[in-house]
């Protein structure tokens, strides 16, 4: 499939959907990944609480795999760690702020395993296996994101994670467009890109916008205020804080993520000169004109605090008629549904409710086109790689790249094996996809990993949309019925409707049985087979449904049809 010489990328995750970024990159042998995240599930995934890639590739290989460097602290570049690091037992690299927050959401997770973090700083340069791997500063909607120069004799990758340029972040540095030169100056064999927003025309805003933005609203609003945003959006909670207190407002903060991200902010020096916050308990005792609360839930979870709070669920926080919602937030694709089921439960109990659709508040983490024109200018490879998006997105990137002069674009899937160069350094026209490698997508549930597509999963599915029907068949042993068989179900109709399929379905049973050869019906797994069969049929005719059947078979001999006599 490839050599050791050869330098490779291949996406685990990230390439062709938003969410659970895993990339590997490979030289002389040696393997490197960066991120290792999660993605969340939709309505179609009953009972899965996270999404995980499938890692069985450099499972394979974990002796070879030299280290896992993050990107940034989002749950899509590191959620994953909690769950799968064992299976790699690699160091873990990454910046300040984003390993104080894998801490905490290690411990959080009960992590027992001795991980170790190392710490990297914009502009540090670390020996990786047969990689350098340099930090380079940038701006996104999180402290501390960096690009990563990944250096080999065969050329330069740069990976760039998420990334936007701002000149007015309102916390941390914007990107390092002076750095970012320099490298391309050297020479960049690939670039490894952010598509989120390549089909934005212009550049995205700045976060002082969205903090101007939250000011006028909050000044707009008559009684209480509760604003949610992403908990790891650390420079928008500041904002948010700022423009409370330029309202004289009082700040309450709930939501146990937004804690956890502020205390790793506090531990790695943002977030200074913080107002004291209003305790939970006591937000019912201050005027409703007087308080701002930042609380979690942006994306529709139905455990996070503004779930529970449009509920009229919350233990410490009501909202009446007349008060405000700030959705500080974009919607992630496929949330929508869930986010509108909150937004409507606001809107029915009259609170008003702004998002970004009605007033500026809030402001992308990615770069928009003129940016990713900007960034190509600065960076200029040979080769431009899109990934963290959809095919669409991916399509987007790829285009704009061609018509910035870049010689060679390849578009990823997850699996996608691409060589950029082997040892020799040969040049970028002989890139290309030599392969594809397995992925997938797991889940964690009860301290196991499971295939998302297992036959468990596959079957709880089909039970959401379909229903399930048990039927119990009482035969003696020459397969004759001793009972009429009874038939239960769960999901098919409403109580009508399920009753008329229960006597239906016992009927045909009876019937099906009765034109069964006496041979046949002596053999248990024909009996299931043919009752089984009716099942779905009567449940397909009646219903249009194609239930999960259960088929008990009982077969009495003579003294338990005596002891029944």
């Amino acid at each position: 499939m490839y050599r050791n010489s050869d330098l490779l990328f291949v996406p685990l995750g990230g390439s062709g959907e938003i969410g659970m970024n895993a990339n590997l990159y490979h030289y002389d042998g040696s393997w490197l990944m960066v991120d290792l995240g999660i993605s969340f599930p939709d309505d179609s995934m009953p009972g899965i609480d996270v999404i995980l890639p499938d890692l069985s590739f450099i499972e394979a290989r974990a002796d070879n795999l030299a280290g896992l460097v993050l990107t940034h602290g989002h749950e899509d570049h590191l959620g994953a760690i909690p769950y799968m690091w064992s299976r790699l037992r690699c160091p873990v690299f990454g910046s300040a702020f984003t390993l104080a927050l894998l801490r905490r959401k290690l411990a959080e997770n009960g992590n027992k395993h001795e991980i170790p973090l190392i710490e990297m700083s914009p502009g540090a340069v670390l020996d990786i296996g047969s990689f350098s791997v340099e930090m380079v500063g940038l701006a996104h909607s999180i402290p501390d994101p960096m690009a990563l120069a990944i250096r080999c004799p065969a050329g330069t990758v740069l990976h760039t994670g998420d990334w936007k340029f701002d000149k007015a972040p309102g916390l941390g540095v914007d990107t390092d467009s002076i750095r970012l030169a320099e490298i391309g100056d050297e020479g960049v064999l690939a670039m490894v890109g952010d598509s989120t927003n390549a089909m934005v025309e212009g550049r995205t805003e700045s976060e002082s916008k969205a903090e101007a933005g939250l000011k006028a609203a909050i000044a707009a609003a008559d009684g209480r205020v509760a604003v949610t945003c992403f908990s790891s959006n650390v420079a928008r909670i500041q904002s948010i804080i700022q423009a409370a207190q330029a309202n004289d407002r009082s700040v309450a903060i709930v939501g146990r993520a937004i804690k956890r991200a502020m205390s790793a902010a506090q531990e790695v020096g943002y977030l200074r000169d913080l107002p004291d916050f209003v305790a939970e308990e006591d937000i019912e005792l201050l005027p409703r004109e007087n308080i701002v609360i930042i609380c979690t839930g942006t994306q529709g979870e139905t455990r996070a605090a503004m779930s529970k709070i449009a509920a009229g669920t919350h233990e410490a926080v009501t909202l009446d008629p007349g008060d405000t919602v700030i959705y500080s937030s974009r919607q992630i694709p496929g949330n929508e549904p869930a986010i509108g089921r909150v937004q409507d439960a606001l809107i029915r109990r009259k609170i008003n409710l702004i998002t970004d659709e009605d007033a500026p508040v809030h402001v992308s983490g990615h770069p928009s086109r003129d940016e990713m024109i900007e960034m190509y200018g600065l960076v200029r490879p040979q080769i431009a790689i899109p990934v963290h998006g959809t095919a669409r997105h991916l399509m987007a990137h790829a285009a704009l790249a061609e018509g910035c002069q870049v010689g060679q674009t390849l578009i990823p899937d997850n699996g996608t094996v691409i060589k950029l160069a082997d040892g020799s350094g040969q040049n970028a026209a002989e890139a290309s996809i030599i392969d594809n490698v397995k992925t997938g997508a797991l889940t964690h549930e009860k301290g196991q990993i499971i295939e998302v597509q297992s036959d468990m999963m596959r079957a709880r599915r089909r039970m959401l949309w379909n229903g399930a029907v048990t039927a119990s068949v009482v035969l003696n042993p020459d397969g004759a019925l001793c009972a009429v068989p009874t038939v239960s179900q769960t999901g098919i109709g409403d109580a009508e409707a399920a009753t008329d399929y229960i006597a239906s379905a016992s009927i045909a049973i009876e019937d099906a049985l009765a034109g069964m050869g006496r041979t046949d019906r002596r053999e248990d797994r024909a009996v299931e087979e043919i009752t089984g069969q009716v099942l779905r049929r009567v449940a397909r005719s009646m219903f249009g449904l194609r239930p999960i059947v259960h088929v008990h078979i009982l077969r009495l001999n003579g003294d338990d049809l005596a002891g029944v006599a």
